[in-house]
């Protein structure tokens, strides 16, 4: 079925979005049985396998027969990266977590958002090793394996559960910890699966203060807004998907007043 972002309703596109995640998450499960496809290296921070050419190939051929003409911008595409953004565009991240998906762990997703103009439209968040199909349309709610999202509880700084990838909060996220007292902690993998574990309500708080991409975020960040929750750059600003990708931290909160104080408190830390 090829349709196309102006020609279908969202709630169906949307559906044909999760069918073919759902099959990019299968193959991704049978990838990973063998070694050289999770075989890899860490540049910089970002840790790269063959994996992830894999999947970028599955996902992007699979996006471009759903909605032939609109353009796919991808981690794993550079080139795609480096013109003027167009006004309507898939941005993906064909693994989110891949030192997770490498080393055997179960925190890693598979992600795709359609962008209009500077906004996450529609996006699905794909967990493969606990099956759970994250979506979101703008202004129609968000779901997790098609069940409605409820509204993120009201979370005050220090309440609820702060989220990271390490056993024990480290770094930005025990120095904030400390600051607001949190008592719950939760470890998660990638970037995205912690926003969406603020979204379903598992988790309140994420900070992170290095260097984040739009691919990271857009996805669920369409599933936090959906909700009532909140995503900030470390500065309080809001991402914009304009111009460059990368970005300074990030601040994910199920209560966009925690958000706007932990960036007064970064801000003032930073300042200091």
């Amino acid at each position: 079925m090829s349709v196309g972002p102006l020609e279908q309703p969202a709630p169906v596109l949307v559906d044909e979005l999760a069918r073919l995640m759902l099959e990019v998450g299968v193959l991704l499960r049978e990838w990973r049985t063998d070694p050289r496809n999770t075989d890899g290296s860490w540049e910089g921070r970002q840790f790269k396998a063959r994996a992830d050419a894999l999947a970028h190939d599955a996902l992007a051929r699979r996006l471009r027969a759903l909605t032939p003409g609109l353009p796919v911008l991808s981690e794993e595409d550079p080139d795609s990266l480096l013109a003027s953004r167009p006004e309507r565009y898939w941005l993906i991240d064909p693994i989110d977590g891949t030192a997770s998906y490498a080393h055997g762990f179960p925190g890693y997703v598979t992600q795709a958002a359609l962008l209009a103009g500077t906004d996450p439209v529609l996006a699905a968040v794909y967990a493969p090793e606990v099956d759970v199909m994250y979506t979101a349309v703008r202004g129609l709610g968000a779901h997790a394996n098609g069940r409605p999202l409820p509204p993120c509880r009201s979370a005050p700084p220090g309440v609820g559960v702060l989220t990271d990838n390490t056993a024990e909060p480290q770094g930005i996220a025990r120095r904030v910890r400390d600051r607001f007292g949190y008592r719950g902690y939760l470890e998660c993998g990638s970037i995205s699966l912690k926003l969406c574990k603020i979204a379903e309500g598992s988790a309140h708080l994420f900070v992170k203060d290095v260097p984040v991409r739009d691919w990271d975020v857009a996805a669920p960040e369409l599933l936090l807004r959906e909700t009532g929750g909140a995503l900030l750059r470390l500065d309080g600003t809001p991402f914009g998907y304009r111009d460059g990708f990368e970005h300074t931290g990030l601040i994910a909160a199920a209560d966009p007043v925690t958000a706007d104080t932990v960036a007064d408190w970064c801000q003032r830390a930073t300042d200091d």
